[in-house]
């Protein structure tokens, strides 16, 4: 009896993936990460199946060139707009990179923040994205794992046990610093408040947790009141608001600590005070706007984000992922602190 020719269902079946994945090695409707579609041409050959011949061509015309994708928040950041520039420089000196496509969500809702990640798969065959801990946005990392597409987290790292990898400073030292920089150069005793743009993001949940914690183990030299954390949602608008509402409850203020987003309207609201306060401010990444808070006085510390080494670190992760098909990998490296003194 003769045997029935292979389908392209059968080498889904070996390759154990969807038939989707080998439609699109075949046709090159999107890209497949390397190790995926040659899963899939062993298991085409394997199987005799007709078209192997056509997925090998299609794997050599891909020339092992990688196409990366990252999704960046709020397009007018600029700490984002720096990071993309890290990024596509990163891409430019890495060896296997075809090309680097970066873009912003500015609606961070957690199912338009899908929708983007889901559109950026089509083009691209690894991706790095910086997002909020969110049921529906780790469901989709997962599917997309599922479906050979690496995802890594960046800057704000995920729980999604498919995430291939991570890249970031370590938040631990980062919430840590802070507080000793404000424990050494505030006034005693102590009233200090931290803000956060929001718990979602793992990042800042744990700068919040090391800076209380720095308190809670020291045994200092003069009493410290830690006040309740407020929030800003990451918008210039409702910091600028709470720094005000803050300091007409608690004019004796001697520490902030500002550890998510919203310093454009932190800085408003200490600039619209003049010279009538006197506490540290401790905020993060140097950018343009940051490095003059140091320089005229409003701003003690700025705890940075290594950028060009978290971007060579995450290009090289993303590429060695689409190589070898193994993982997670993390880059997780050491912050920057920068003072009046060093910028």
């Amino acid at each position: 009896m003769k045997t029935a020719p292979s389908t392209i269902a059968d080498v889904a079946r070996a390759a154990g993936v969807g038939v989707a994945t080998v439609d699109r090695v075949i046709n090159r409707r999107a890209q497949v990460r390397p190790a995926t579609a040659l899963r899939v041409m062993q298991a085409a050959e394997a199987l005799g199946y007709r078209g192997a011949g056509l997925i090998r061509k299609r794997l050599d015309e891909g020339g092992g060139k990688h196409r990366l994708g990252f999704l960046l928040q709020k397009s007018g950041s600029e700490f984002f707009q720096l990071m993309a520039q890290a990024l596509q420089q990163a891409g430019r000196e890495a060896g296997g990179v075809h090309s680097v496509q970066v873009e912003y969500m500015d609606d961070l809702t957690p199912r338009r923040v899908v929708a983007q990640l889901r559109a950026m798969a089509g083009s691209v065959n690894a991706l790095a994205l910086v997002a909020t801990e969110h049921p529906v946005i780790c469901a989709a990392v997962e599917e997309l794992a599922a479906e050979g597409y690496p995802v890594f987290s960046l800057v704000s790292d995920l729980s999604a046990t498919g995430l291939a990898g991570h890249a970031g400073v370590d938040n631990v030292k980062v919430g840590r610093s802070a507080a000793w920089a404000i424990a050494h150069l505030g006034r005693r005793p102590a009233k200090v408040a931290v803000m956060v743009g929001s718990h979602r993001y793992a990042c800042q949940e744990e700068c919040e947790t090391s800076f209380r914690t720095y308190f809670q183990q020291h045994e200092l030299e003069f009493d410290i009141d830690l006040l309740d954390t407020l929030i800003s949602l990451e918008d210039r608008h409702l910091a600028e608001e709470t720094i005000h509402e803050l300091l007409h409850r608690h004019p004796d203020l001697t520490g902030f600590y500002l550890a998510g987003g919203g310093i454009e309207g932190v800085l408003d609201g200490l600039r619209a005070l003049g010279p009538e306060y006197d506490f540290v401010t401790v905020c993060h990444d140097l950018t343009p706007l940051t490095r003059a808070a140091l320089a005229d006085g409003h701003v003690a510390m700025v705890i940075s984000h290594p950028r060009d080494a978290i971007a060579g670190g995450l290009v090289a992760a993303m590429c060695d992922a689409l190589d070898s098909g193994t993982g997670p990998r993390r880059c997780v490296v050491d912050p920057l602190l920068f003072t009046p003194e060093n910028i």
